[in-house]
């Protein structure tokens, strides 16, 4: 086992109690420790790890593992304090290339119930599927009920067989959800009790607060004092004694009582020291606002944090806060009102902008954490503390890069069916065209990759904190609605117009009344109204009027959301209605309303109603039907089956690994894939290609051509010479050929051409009438394989109609790829034109996918055209480029 297949040699992770524990391959110089760990088991726990409670066994054990290393063997061992608290492997004895594996396990006595065992054996999971083995087996009595449960409650299918005192555990490896679910959940648990110390201290100490009022420590303890924090409350300064009236003392491990929490406010150059002595007393977390770390001072503080078991947030950061304990560790102008939202954000100025927002609005905050440099606490950790912290329903993300964009994604999946998660799309006019040559590539924008992420896990991505707080305004205050059909009523004609606008620009429906519905509005309505959408009330409208009107829209079946759309009058002024109040009246609406008033001041209100709800009001119609747009988009989300990834038959994923794994030993460095190479591994995955054949001499081309004739006769001749990537765009292609002097002229004008370069050609039928598409995956490096699609052919980079979706594909992903570029109606049947092969496009993506997930080392896949007709979808030409990358599991449990 080398150190590429955990993905790096030492690993931190969370136990079940929030304490950390270092997880890494065992070494040579670990056996007397490993010995140390047997030598303190009892004699009852030895003779359940060992059969019998010799103590030779022990010496036997650390001998195995930490010798000469060999194939099919892997050790880890899990270590605390600079003790080995345990040790797990497995070996493959006598055939090192087997798929199946013995798995063994100790765990220190004094730390039994921890989940070390379990996070040990997860580790080997990922490590031993990285390496082809698909089954571990465990031979344990049959009273080691602890073992026994363990493998029982890992996820994994597990069959047992008593064979006397005996168990035979066979335990299959299938990456299924369920393993994931059951892994997420003990990553969650951890994660909770490790945030603890964070977010509910009981005490804080501001190190680094100084006498100075202009100084951030002496900031921070400041709101931490004026906010009223419940717990205790120190500082740490050795040139005071006492600071803003809060007890001050010369350093950590001189305070009366342990801090939960430390917030360190120190230079740059002081951070490592002042956390090693946190670390030292026993802290539990750690926020760091100071910026300017240089690679070395930052090491030195995670590997700090890590060692002792301290959380972190930060460095560069503006702080923390939980308003149920009045806990404001911040140095933000003013601390948020209490609330219901939970804001994370890695910008200190965004967060005070949202924080001002939200507490503006009346929503409030439950807790803030600005992640500044995010060297441990993420936004997937603050995820899952809203989720268990009884007091979150709005989730507020402004995150700039992602650790683990896939665990990230399934958290979010999770969280979001409870309550809203809101971003802030970040970085999106970044340079985005990649420097890779396919067209795949260079479509791969950033930005299409995050709306990927965030559209498959559920977030509403908005634009810019205005959008932001305007959406979770409506999200907040009003129910989502059923659909996205909107229905207008304003009392000023051209407002109307604008709102109808609006609404039709963001994606909104503005479907004409029901002739019943309509007779029903003029009877409420005064004598000029009309009843179309929008509902012009005219100027002359009462406060009963509206409120009539409204509650009939609402009722109506044809209606999922109300947009009023109000200027003041002197015609209400002078009768005393407040056409406002009309919309405030007591009475749970089951459909949202939305206000908008244009002389309003502020971009959004929320205007209170006397049973106590709240109606979002904007300033500008735009607004409205930005956040009606979003809460449709959510309801359409939540109301939509969780996707499933299908089930592939005719895959061969061990020989595209054995394809993949020859090219890359003939080219370490990596490149694109010969044409023969290339059908190869498409053919492992059963990806449909037009016939074709290699030709590398005028005689062979002309031979070819006569195997590959067309429907009419005609073939299609493609030069190749590696590096080629865009062969129209290099002339190197040769169209409509007829008859064997035609053949052998286009062979010898591109070997004339492209003397030096050319290996050799591709003939081809010429192929039939379809709509050229194109399919591709790139490989990013953070967020992982992205797969996309849209129209192909010569327009593929000049109309730029694209759509993707983050691999593995579901049902509903491969769903939303076709119908989503704005070429989807000439693959549906557009004016009454049969519809291409679906099934078959659904196909052909699923497995596009499967080989992106299947292979680390696929960097990039081209597949253009891939002509869809109705008799089926076959793909005319590709171009896969592999480098050398080792396996990554971005699901196992370890700590950034």
């Amino acid at each position: 086992m080398n150190d590429d297949m955990l993905g790096r040699p030492t690993t931190h992770a969370l136990l079940a109690d929030g304490t950390t524990v270092c997880v890494r391959p065992v070494e040579p110089d670990d056996h007397d420790r490993i010995r140390a760990l047997y030598d303190a088991m009892s004699p009852e726990n030895l003779r359940l790890r060992f059969f019998t409670a010799a103590r030779s066994s022990a010496g036997a054990a650390a001998d195995r593992a930490c010798g000469t290393p060999r194939p099919g063997h892997l050790a880890l061992l899990a270590e605390t304090g600079g003790q080995v608290v345990g040790l797990a492997e497995y070996d493959t004895p006598g055939a090192p290339d087997a798929d199946t594996a013995e798995v063994s396990l100790a765990v220190a006595d004094h730390l039994h119930h921890r989940g070390i065992g379990t996070l040990l054996v997860e580790h080997l999971v990922s490590a031993a599927r990285a390496t082809g083995i698909t089954t571990f087996t465990a031979e344990a009595l049959s009273e080691n009920h602890e073992v026994l449960r363990l493998f029982a409650g890992l996820g994994l299918r597990t069959a047992r067989h008593f064979d006397g005192p005996e168990v035979r555990c066979a335990i299959a490896l299938d990456q299924s959800d369920t393993y994931l679910t059951a892994v997420e959940e003990r990553a969650r648990t951890a994660d909770l009790v490790s945030l603890d110390p964070l977010l509910r201290p009981r005490t804080v100490a501001v190190v680094g607060a100084g006498r100075r009022p202009g100084s951030v420590g002496r900031a921070i303890l400041h709101q931490l004092r004026s906010g009223g924090y419940t717990g205790r409350l120190f500082a740490v300064n050795p040139a005071a004694r006492s600071i803003l009236g809060v007890p001050c003392h010369p350093s950590v491990d001189a305070l009366p009582a342990t801090p939960d929490l430390a917030v360190l406010a120190v230079p740059a150059a002081a951070v490592p020291g002042a956390a090693e002595e946190c670390g030292k007393a026993g802290v539990g977390a750690l926020v760091v606002v100071t910026g300017g770390l240089d690679a070395g001072q930052g090491r030195d503080l995670l590997d700090t944090c890590r060692s002792h078991g301290m959380r972190l947030v930060g460095p560069d950061c503006l702080g923390l806060a939980n308003t149920a304990h009045r806990l404001y560790a911040t140095f933000a102008a003013r601390p948020p009102s209490a609330g219901t939202a939970g804001v994370a954000v890695q910008s200190g100025g965004v967060g005070i902008a949202l924080l001002d927002g939200l507490s503006r609005l009346g929503i409030g905050v439950s807790s803030f954490a600005s992640l500044g440099a995010k060297y441990d606490v993420s936004g997937n950790d603050m995820l899952q503390w809203w989720e268990s912290d009884g007091r979150t329903d709005l989730a507020v993300l402004h995150l700039e890069s992602f650790g683990s964009p896939r665990a990230f994604s399934r958290t979010a999946r999770r969280v979001t069916r409870r309550m809203p998660v809101l971003t802030v799309d970040a970085g999106r006019t970044e340079a985005g065209r990649r420097a890779a040559a396919s067209h795949t590539a260079a479509a791969a924008t950033r930005t299409m990759t995050r709306a990927a992420l965030f559209t498959q896990a559920g977030v509403t991505a908005t634009r810019s904190c205005g959008e932001l707080l305007e959406t979770a305004a409506l999200l907040h205050a009003q129910p989502l609605p059923a659909g996205a059909r909107v229905a207008i009523v304003t009392n000023a004609g051209g407002v109307g117009v604008l709102t109808a606008d609006a609404c039709a620009e963001a994606g909104l429906q503005l479907p004409e009344p029901t002739p019943d519905l309509a007779a029903g509005l003029l009877a409420a309505l005064p004598g000029d109204a009309g009843a179309g959408n929008p509902v012009d009330t005219g100027a002359a409208v009462t406060e009963d009027q509206l409120a009539a009107c409204v509650d009939r829209l609402l009722r109506h079946r044809a209606v999922d959301a109300v947009v009023v759309a109000l200027v003041p009058t002197a015609l209400a002024a002078a009768t005393g209605d407040d056409l406002v109040r009309a919309l405030t009246r007591p009475g749970r609406r089951p459909k949202p309303v939305v206000a908008v008033r244009l002389e309003q001041a502020l971009p959004v209100e929320l205007l209170p109603a006397a049973d106590g709800t709240t109606v979002p009001s904007y300033a500008e119609p735009r607004a409205a039907a930005r956040a009606l747009a979003h809460a449709a988009r959510r309801a359409a989300w939540l109301a939509r089956p969780v996707g499933t990834i299908p089930d592939l038959d005719g895959v061969e994923t061990d020989r595209a690994r054995t394809v993949a794994d020859t090219f890359l030993t003939r080219h370490p460095d990596g490149g694109w894939l010969h044409p023969l190479e290339c059908a190869e591994l498409l053919g492992c995955y059963g990806i449909p290609q037009a016939p074709w054949a290699w030709a590398e001499t005028e005689d062979d081309a002309v031979l070819a051509a006569g195997r590959l004739r067309g429907f009419d006769g005609r073939v299609v001749m493609k030069g190749y010479w590696p590096g080629l990537v865009h062969k129209s765009a290099a002339h190197a292609v040769h169209l409509d050929l007829r008859g064997d002097s035609q053949v052998r002229a286009a062979f010898r004008d591109l070997e004339t051409r492209f003397a030096g370069l050319l290996e050799g050609v591709l003939v081809q039928p010429l192929a039939d009438r379809g709509t050229e598409l194109c399919a591709g995956v790139v490989q990013d490096e953070v967020f992982g394989p992205l797969v996309l699609f849209g129209l192909g052919g010569a327009a593929t980079d000049v109309l730029a109609d694209h759509t993707a979706r983050l691999a593995p594909l579901t049902d509903h992903d491969v769903h939303d790829l076709i119908t989503s570029p704005r070429c989807a109606p000439l693959l549906l049947g557009a004016d009454g034109a049969r519809p291409v092969d679906l099934p078959g496009l659904e196909q052909l993506l699923l497995r596009l996918s499967r080989m992106a997930a299947d292979l680390p080392q696929l960097a990039e896949a081209d597949f253009n055209p891939v002509l869809a007709a109705p008799g089926g979808v076959t793909v005319l030409d590709a171009r896969v480029r592999l480098v050398p990358r080792a396996p990554h599991d971005p699901y196992l449990r370890r700590l950034r």
